[in-house]
């Protein structure tokens, strides 16, 4: 019987040193990747760049449309701007871990975003060029206040500076 005993305690002492290393050795590698996901990205490009990019040309053509009244053309790009795409899930996780307290704040402005260029869509449907303007304008008010707010320090975090 005393074999028993001390034969399990010698496991579960094995077992609680094999989760000890496994802990360890998982928090090393966090501590790794956190050091890593601080560091600029110089030589890689984020896709939330590209999802930029995309909406200023659908921002441009809008732009375009209005003044030339092609309210149909406007009402196809809003929601285009409205639900725009989204960087991957790693990407998106490491921005959001990256801002922090700020994320609501940022979460709050791409709502902003979102409604403006919903209302441009839908003036632009009842061919209402005076709404389509004032909803242009919000949506650009948001856009600019996100570009205050978070670009300079983006850019420097993950590219570096320039």
């Amino acid at each position: 019987m005393e074999n028993l005993v001390s034969h399990l305690l010698n496991h579960r002492q094995l077992l609680t040193i094999a989760l000890s290393v496994a802990l360890a050795t998982a928090a090393a590698g966090l501590g790794a990747q956190s050091a890593e996901a601080a560091k600029p990205m110089a030589s890689k490009p984020m896709a939330l760049r590209s999802v930029m990019e995309k909406l200023g040309r659908d921002m441009q053509a809008v732009t375009g449309a209005i003044s030339k009244e092609e309210w149909t053309l406007v009402a196809e790009l809003a929601p285009k701007i409205a639900k725009h795409a989204e960087p991957p899930l790693g990407e998106k996780m490491r921005i959001l871990g990256w801002l922090g307290t700020d994320a609501g704040k940022f979460r709050g402005i791409d709502g902003q975003v979102q409604g403006a260029a919903s209302a441009m869509g839908d003036a632009a449907r009842r061919g209402d060029g005076q709404a389509v303007i004032a909803a242009f304008s919000k949506t650009q008010q948001s856009c600019l206040a996100c570009h205050q707010s978070f670009r300079r320090s983006f850019v420097e975090q993950f590219y570096g500076s320039r």
